[in-house]
């Protein structure tokens, strides 16, 4: 098992489709869908619960009336005349009482031991002379009853409700609670889709703000404090700072594009005029000019190749500022294979003292990208440092969890102003290189949310110092 550095782990959003047929709805049906039958679901609960509730209390209340009536017919008997109850008069005729339909009550005497004998009773009434006392549920020719039987001495009370009269009654009581709970929530779903609509509008101003913009409109909506709700402030930051990224993009790639235009004409020329002079120098059979002609062109091609690969490295950088995520290399690593490829690209690199850090330090960055980063601090350096003098690089682990990477030649040294203007694109003190090593370099160091600064005197050399912030290193096998 190594120690050495490994990639960073990154958080990555993978966006996927909505799943259903919801996923075509605009946001105040789904609003209203969702809420609605929400409010749908908890009200019919509630509904069927009251419906439970009031049958049940409607059942005991008429059970009670049963009960009721039976006790007050037997009362009354109780205090009417002897016959009426079994005595010494000998009336067999039965009484027939009018009654409501639906209701039943047949009164029964008891004569002798065994047999009882009804006395009186509501026309179209089955006999009750099987029920049984108290509450009891019977059917009589296909009609089911809800009976009560008090008996009380030798008088048989029996009062009865039909059911079917009893479940009509019910029936109408919840299509009387039923009809304005059914008005009332049609009523609260179109006051929901109304709120939802007044609620959603401020969204909806700023989908026509972007729909009424031209194509090159890029100005961010907030040009002044937001006055919408705070729920939408941070969607409208958002789109603000979307806007701001497509502006800088833009402007890359117009720079880019304004760039190369400019720089690539003179290699371009450069090489065009070399392939003249050679086609020239071959029409008047001169090789060795038009060998050197040849040699040229070949090192402007070599050139224009080089800028090339720097522009296009630069547009990367600047275009992405996510180079660092899920990344790490090691400095001492890359500080050597820069100093290696200097060696082999420009004479002299030997001249090169490399002092590594001690430890294995690593920083959020791509490998090849901390090796571009020391290469180009190396190849300015020795470009301007004469041959008898040492180019130092120096790797210190510094405080607050940074690396510093300090490129120090002993050349001519530059102005405070030059030192400004170094890491500009393009900017050259003398006519060798592109221009563009410093850039890049800086532009490292912004994806890394490092610093890079030049200091120098003139006649004193010039130190280039790169600081990155470190990543932590792990285990890997």
């Amino acid at each position: 098992m190594a120690e050495r550095c490994g990639s960073v782990p990154s958080a990555r959003i993978a966006g996927r489709h909505g799943s259903g047929n919801t996923s075509s709805l605009s946001l105040r049906a789904r609003l209203l869908l969702t809420i609605g039958l929400s409010l749908i679901g908890l009200w019919s609960s509630v509904a069927l619960w009251m419906f439970i509730d009031v049958r049940n209390e409607l059942q005991a209340a008429l059970d009670a009336k049963l009960a009721a009536s039976a006790r007050m017919v037997a009362g009354l008997i109780a205090r009417s005349a002897p016959a009426a109850t079994g005595g010494s008069g000998h009336n067999d005729s039965l009484l027939q009482v009018a009654a409501r339909d639906g209701i039943a009550c047949e009164v029964s005497v008891l004569r002798g031991e065994m047999t009882m004998r009804a006395v009186a009773k509501t026309a179209g009434s089955p006999g009750f002379d099987e029920a049984r006392p108290g509450y009891s549920m019977r059917t009589y020719s296909g009609v089911q009853w809800r009976t009560f039987v008090l008996e009380q001495g030798n008088v048989r009370v029996a009062t009865a409700d039909r059911m079917d009269v009893r479940d009509g009654l019910l029936r109408d009581v919840a299509l009387t609670a039923a009809i304005p709970f059914a008005v009332a929530l049609v009523a609260s779903l179109g006051l929901l889709w109304f709120g939802i609509g007044r609620g959603l509008a401020p969204l909806e101003s700023v989908r026509r703000v972007l729909g009424s913009r031209h194509a090159d409109d890029d100005a961010p909506l907030l040009n002044e404090p937001f006055s919408g709700p705070p729920e939408l402030q941070p969607l409208v930051e958002t789109i603000d700072s979307l806007l701001a990224r497509v502006r800088g993009a833009i402007a890359r790639e117009r720079r880019f594009t304004d760039d190369a235009a400019h720089e690539l004409r003179t290699p371009l020329t450069a090489v065009k005029t070399h392939l003249q002079v050679m086609r020239l120098a071959d029409a008047k059979d001169e090789r060795l000019v038009a060998r050197a002609a040849v040699g040229q062109a070949e090192q402007g091609v070599h050139r224009l190749e080089a800028m090339l690969d720097q522009l296009l490295l630069l547009a990367r950088l600047e275009g992405d500022a996510q180079n660092g995520a899920g990344h790490a290399a090691q400095v001492n690593l890359a500080a050597r294979q820069a100093v290696t490829e200097a060696s082999t690209d420009l004479p002299g690199t030997a001249r090169v003292a490399l002092s590594e850090a001690a430890g294995e330090i690593c920083v959020g960055l791509p490998h090849a990208l901390v090796v571009s980063a020391v290469r180009n601090l190396l190849d300015n350096a020795l470009r301007v440092a004469p041959e008898t003098t040492v180019v130092r690089c120096d790797i210190v682990h510094g405080d607050g969890g940074v690396v510093r990477v300090s490129v120090i030649d002993q050349g001519p040294g530059m102005s405070v102003e030059d030192c400004a203007s170094a890491p500009q694109r393009f900017w050259r003190k003398s006519p060798g290189g592109a221009g563009l090593g410093l850039s890049i370099v800086s532009a490292i160091a912004a994806c890394a949310g490092g610093t890079f600064k030049l200091s120098s005197r003139l006649g004193e050399g010039t130190c280039a110092e790169l600081v990155l912030p470190t990543a932590r290193a792990r285990h890997v096998r």
